[in-house]
């Protein structure tokens, strides 16, 4: 039976039985054979045959999607079985969001591959969701991903880390001289109707009459540049509108770069300010080409969690895991 599954779910994903049978090394009347088998077990028809390629029909889509859990259950029961007779070792498929995948993940599965050579590891970087799905179905063995254990449904997960998001900006922004003015002195946003009329009053009084403006309030400090943010739908774009929006800020101007290495680059050109995890910031923090803004309400803090689709696991995802977790200074989870 799982020989006509693992052949049926080929045939789906090519959408033809010449393919599959490439593919699979058989001949193309062997997979035919193998589908009917199924279809006939089955009692019902699962692919629509026309002249150039094949369709599942409704039935087909419903085994399809349950013979890729069963195979890949299959697949994860045989390594944990292997795993009890030898060493760790064979594939380690390793899944991340981008903010880990780019800036940690390397390093990590470089020290992996030096202490367990046997293991042979292939990363997959993506946004959350779609890392958490791949585990789902099987087709990662282990996921870091953005999010809290609990938010994790149908996962076995666990908190790893937590990711600071800091504020920064060119070492010539006018937003540095401010904030190294300020000292860490900012006024708290008045919430009163009568309040903030008030202010605004005093401060259109001393623009008039050529006076210091009041000491800002964080708003009043961040909305009035541009902002360099990730794309909606990252990870990190979600940290950020929920910073922001906490914070009280409407920036003026908000330009929209599609990965965290453009976002730098834009802001090192003085573009606008970002706010940006710690880890992917260090190397231009420690060269200068960014300057970190202390601002009351940040950094922000965002949970990383380790997910994989079932409690039992392989030897090699254990020991991935392990190194995750004592080999802090591969990763700076600590800093």
């Amino acid at each position: 039976m799982d020989q006509q599954l693992r052949v049926f779910v080929t045939v789906a994903e090519k959408g033809h039985f010449s393919r599959a049978a490439a593919l699979l090394y058989m001949s193309q009347p062997a997979v035919s054979q193998h589908v009917r088998a199924l279809e006939q077990s089955l009692g019902v028809q699962l692919l629509e045959r026309g002249n150039k390629q094949v369709r599942m029909t409704r039935a087909g889509e419903i085994v399809y999607a349950h013979a890729r859990e069963i195979l890949g259950s299959y697949a994860r029961m045989q390594k944990l079985v292997d795993d009890l007779s030898r060493h760790a070792g064979g594939p380690l498929a390793i899944g991340a969001s981008y903010t880990f995948g780019e800036y940690i993940l390397p390093r990590v599965v470089a020290a992996l591959r030096q202490e367990y050579p046997d293991i042979a590891p292939a990363a997959t970087i993506g946004n959350t969701s779609a890392i958490a799905d791949k585990v789902r179905s099987g087709e990662l063995d282990v996921g870091i991903v953005e999010g809290h254990p609990r938010d994790m449904k149908e996962l076995h997960a666990e908190e790893l880390a937590e990711d600071r998001m800091v504020l920064v900006a060119a070492p010539d922004h006018p937003l540095v001289r401010i904030a190294a003015e300020r000292q860490g002195k900012w006024t708290n946003p008045p919430s009163d109707p009568d309040e903030i009329r008030s202010r605004e009053d005093l401060k259109q009084l001393n623009r008039l009459n050529g006076l210091p403006q009041p000491i800002p309030t964080v708003p009043e400090a961040l909305s009035p540049y541009a902002w360099v943010l990730r794309e909606s739908g990252s990870g990190t774009r979600e940290a950020a509108d929920d910073a922001l929006d906490r914070l009280g800020v409407v920036p003026a101007e908000i330009l929209v770069f599609s990965s965290t290495q453009a976002v730098k680059e834009a802001v090192i050109a003085g573009l606008g300010i970002s706010l940006l995890s710690h880890w992917a910031i260090r190397r231009e923090l420690h060269s200068g080409e960014l300057r970190l803004i202390e601002i009351p309400g940040l950094p922000h803090v965002r949970q990383f969690s380790l997910v994989t689709a079932s409690s039992f696991r392989t030897r090699a995802v254990d020991v991935f895991i392990e190194l995750l977790r004592e080999r802090r200074e591969l990763t700076g989870l600590d800093v």
